[in-house]
């Protein structure tokens, strides 16, 4: 009967399998290391953002480790959704590359957003708008003219 193995080196000098325990199997299968945000199925870091959840806490309160999921995904479709409205914005302006002011165009058209996001952004400019009386007034002293 052999010794049961207890893991770390293997006391006969006898070579481990690769990516597996010593005498735990015939084949050797590598374990593949999955990130935490694969497992989520996310694209942004999830153990970035609970690293930096856990410096930003103070008297080294627990952060769950769903904490971070859940930040994670929201942030993650905070920002899908403002770049779709930005390539829109961008698309109907006829050109390929988003800048601040599809960003400025794109938050501020969307009423939630606006909501959310009360910041200035650089280079955003401002949302086009005349008011009624200023374009009803002109028009009306045009046709003043017109009729003289």
């Amino acid at each position: 009967m052999a010794p049961k193995s207890t893991g770390g080196k293997s006391k006969s000098g006898a070579p481990t399998q690769a990516g597996g325990v010593a005498g735990s199997g015939t084949t050797a299968t590598p374990r593949t290391i999955q990130t935490r945000s694969q497992k989520a199925g996310l694209q942004f870091p999830v153990g970035r953002i609970h690293r930096y959840l856990k410096q930003r806490t103070q008297h080294n309160v627990r952060i769950g480790a769903k904490a971070a999921v859940y930040t994670s995904a929201i942030l993650e479709y905070l920002t899908a959704e403002v770049l779709e409205l930005a390539g829109n914005a961008s698309k109907d302006l006829r050109v390929k590359r988003i800048t601040p002011r599809h960003l400025q165009l794109a938050i501020r058209g969307d009423e939630e957003l606006d909501i959310l996001v009360r910041a200035t952004i650089a280079g955003g400019g401002v949302l086009p708008f005349i008011h009624k009386s200023l374009t009803a007034a002109s028009g009306k002293k045009k046709l003043e003219g017109q009729q003289q």
